[in-house]
């Protein structure tokens, strides 16, 4: 089989969503990659058309990405096309590779990405005796793919920067016209990025779906905790307060829940839901407000939701993210050249330190395993003790329940039936009552 060129060809590709710092993985790459004799193509939009059996894009030269790692976005765009849903799909995307002489392949991405990539490097080698070495960048503002303690994927921390900014204009907005925000921020498994933005921002509660454990999400418990939190700021005389909240509660929601919030829940590609398109933080609003009438809260705020996720995803990234994508890229790319390949690029300690994709990988789904949020780190439990919402030693402080219970049309019995659980006095069926 003839290729294209002598030289040794190298690809590169981004999948899933945008994520700051992709840009500055691109440049890196393409650098290092040209400093050691070879070509450097880039892929657009993913496996988009990889999949169709066309290669779309553009050589990728030192000067083309000589300043790109300052920008948000990327210049190769992205698509969250998945090639593993049917073996055609890995068949042309393999094929078209070895026919084009690419033998090399740095994506870019979650962990849908990145398994996408080891499929297709699977594919040439068991169903066309070809090698092809892969090696994948994490990218996810999600921080949620199973790296070590400590090591945030790129992208996160821009998107805790921007986030946190803006939770902190809203805090002020919802201080001086007395009202209160519901803020969806991104996080499909996982609740890093609203946890990192409310603790940062100072904002009054944070809600992420790791405090339901194994359990599923149930939308009351949403609620009672909403609710909760905005009766104890009004017990203290403070009508406003901002929620952040993980979109990721209903990726976890039980699914009769669900579907009071969205009778048709529109899946992607991967078989995510679509959350843009379910527009969870109006309808939780809508909940919330009508649970507030029930409740008979006396000043009962007004709400209004915002979906923080989008606008950070295309930001320029901040310092960090600069440095940590442009020795991303360079060293993903010397990965390569020494002869590995099937692994994730991370750099731990100063040093590039790959990690096989089959470690990270569920033996029995064959995907990779989901970093959550451990609640019972001081992180968290830090983050926790300065939230503003009803916790175990209210239920020791006869004066605050008293005010609480005041804000409501409830009796003190009926308050504890409702929102006991969430202070540790366990509701009367429960009890044995």
């Amino acid at each position: 089989m003839t290729t294209k060129s002598q030289r040794k060809r190298l690809a590169i590709l981004v999948g899933g969503g945008p994520a700051p710092g992709l840009n500055g993985v691109i440049h890196s790459a393409t650098i290092e990659a040209i400093r050691n004799g070879m070509d450097v193509f880039g892929i657009y939009e993913g496996y988009k058309y990889l999949m169709q059996g066309q290669l779309v894009g553009e050589p990728l030269t030192i000067n083309k990405v000589s300043r790109i790692y300052r920008d948000g976005g990327s210049i190769l765009f992205t698509s969250r096309a998945n090639p593993t849903k049917k073996p055609e799909y890995l068949e042309c995307c393999a094929q078209k590779l070895v026919d084009e002489g690419i033998n090399y392949l740095v994506s870019i991405g979650g962990d849908d990405t990145a398994f996408s990539a080891y499929s297709i490097a699977r594919y040439a080698k068991e169903q066309m005796g070809v090698p092809m070495q892969i090696v994948h960048a994490p990218k996810t503002i999600d921080n949620d793919l199973p790296l070590p303690e400590g090591i945030p994927t790129f992208g996160f921390e821009t998107a805790r920067e921007v986030g946190t900014r803006l939770v902190m204009n809203l805090m002020e907005d919802a201080r001086t016209s007395q009202r209160w925000y519901l803020a969806v921020a991104m996080g499909r498994s996982a609740g890093h990025l609203a946890l990192g933005i409310g603790k940062s921002s100072g904002a009054t509660i944070t809600v992420i779906p790791e405090e339901w454990g194994q359990e599923k999400v149930r939308l009351q418990e949403v609620l009672d905790t909403l609710a909760g939190s905005v009766i104890k700021r009004l017990a203290d005389d403070k009508q406003d307060g901002v929620a952040v909240i993980a979109e990721g509660l209903m990726e976890h929601m039980d699914e009769e829940d669900m579907k009071q919030l969205s009778e048709d829940i529109p899946l992607d590609e991967h078989g995510h839901i679509r959350m843009a398109e379910v527009n969870f933080a109006e309808r939780l609003k809508a909940k919330l407000s009508d649970y507030m009438k029930t409740l008979g809260v006396k000043n009962a705020p007004t709400f209004v939701n915002i979906d923080i996720g989008y606008v950070l995803r295309c930001a320029d990234p901040i310092a960090f993210d600069i440095d940590y994508t442009r020795s991303l890229g360079q060293a993903a790319v010397q990965f390569l050249l020494q002869g590995g390949s099937d692994a994730i690029m991370t750099i731990q300690e100063n040093k590039a330190t790959p990690i096989p994709f089959v470690s990270l990988m569920n033996p029995q789904t064959g995907r990779t395993a989901v970093r959550l949020v451990n609640i019972n780190s001081f992180t968290y439990q830090s983050a926790r003790n300065l939230m503003i919402r009803l916790e175990p030693e209210d239920a020791e402080d006869a004066t605050l329940l008293s005010k609480m219970v005041g804000q409501t049309q409830l009796t003190l019995e009926e308050f504890k039936q409702k929102f006991g659980y969430l202070i540790g006095i366990p509701r009367q069926a429960e009890a044995g009552q």
